[in-house]
């Protein structure tokens, strides 16, 4: 748990930050610059007709996907919820893959059959995007159980908005978390709305939303998301938790998105006023936060700054090229992607039976 006083810490001298090496924290700025970067050359695509479906941007919540991440190992596994873009770049996929995937083609992530809400990379143990409110909590739990179960020294981080706190699915998730003692830690990106409609209309809570963790016997906290170097500190201790204890944890991180719930949301700014937007733009912008940081640090200076913010727009317009010329999904591709057992012609699609082993 936290109070108001631990906002005023300097959790850049935590453990975890003060083992950051100037490159290292170079990287993690870079990384936030290129989610927004992929976020803005998404919504301009969007616009023009070129991306189909639903898009939810991540533009305003960085720090969240770029701290969180940053302190995975190789048993460690990630699920979230449709507003997935920043999480896909922070595991390590390429902007190319995600971005053919927003323009429906077969070079995606998803060979064009997801698009914007279902990005997949089960070799860096990133398991979605899902489009079904609440609807990875449970998977985030199965893959937690699967570590316990294979004795595997690692955690899932399975994240969701506050909107989706109500979802029954996520409350029987978390009775079972604790009662089998599962190494997962749920993740609340709060950004204040459930699609246009605010926290205090939506949520019955007393102080906060992962408050609810007591009522299941389990830890919590709150964290800043416009403070990268706070939101790892604290991840780190839930995940120190799950890995060392295999215990769960719900982490409530405050962020904000400076557009609608998706590009359809029409009314985000009727909804929110502009004084609000722009105080979260000027004050608690996470990348211009982490900016301001490094530069007293004397880790960054404007001429290097400006090299990140000039590769990241170059780097987006490659991956839009690279989707434009990339092919589309043919008729056949229909049938293709649905089992992965008859795909590869396996013995268990043979005779109907599928087993879940090592």
């Amino acid at each position: 748990m936290t109070d108001a006083a631990s906002q005023k810490l300097d959790f850049s001298q935590s453990p975890v930050n003060r083992e950051l090496t100037p490159e290292r924290k170079i990287e993690l700025y870079s990384q936030m610059v290129r989610i927004r970067r992929f976020e803005q050359v998404s919504l301009k695509y969007y616009q023009s007709g070129k991306i189909g479906g639903f898009l939810h941007l991540y533009i305003g919540q960085e720090a969240v996907a770029a701290g969180t991440v940053s302190l995975g190992g190789e048993h460690d596994h990630y699920i979230t919820a449709y507003r997935d873009h920043g999480h896909a770049l922070a595991v390590g996929m390429t902007m190319d893959e995600c971005m053919a995937e927003l323009f429906g083609k077969q070079t995606g992530c998803s060979k064009g059959k997801g698009g914007s809400m279902h990005f997949f990379a089960p070799d860096k143990n990133f398991w979605g995007g899902h489009g079904i409110v609440g609807g990875q909590t449970p998977l985030g739990l199965g893959l937690a159980y699967g570590l316990k179960f294979l004795d595997r020294k690692g955690c899932c981080l399975c994240y969701l908005g506050d909107g989706a706190v109500n979802q029954g699915a996520y409350h029987e998730s978390l009775n079972i978390a604790a009662l089998f003692d599962l190494p997962v830690i749920y993740v609340i990106e709060n950004n204040g709305y459930s699609m246009g409609t605010s926290q205090k209309r939506s949520s019955a809570f007393r102080d906060c939303l992962a408050q609810r963790a007591e009522g299941y016997d389990m830890e919590w906290d709150v964290i800043d998301g416009s403070d990268l170097y706070e939101v790892r500190a604290k991840t780190q201790i839930a995940m120190d938790r799950a890995r060392d204890e295999s215990r769960p944890t719900i982490l409530e991180i405050f962020t904000y998105r400076y557009y609608g719930h998706s590009i359809a949301d029409a009314n985000h700014k009727k909804y929110r006023t502009p004084e609000e937007i722009e105080d979260y733009k000027q004050n608690h912008d996470p990348i211009n936060v982490f900016r301001r940081k490094l530069m007293e640090e004397g880790v960054l200076d404007e001429e290097e700054d400006k090299k990140i913010t000039k590769a990241a727009n170059q780097e987006a317009a490659a991956a839009v090229k690279f989707a434009e010329e990339s092919p589309a999904p043919t008729i056949d591709d229909i049938s293709t992607d649905v089992y992965w057992e008859t795909d590869n012609r396996t013995e268990a699609s043979e005779i109907g039976s599928h087993f879940f082993n090592d």
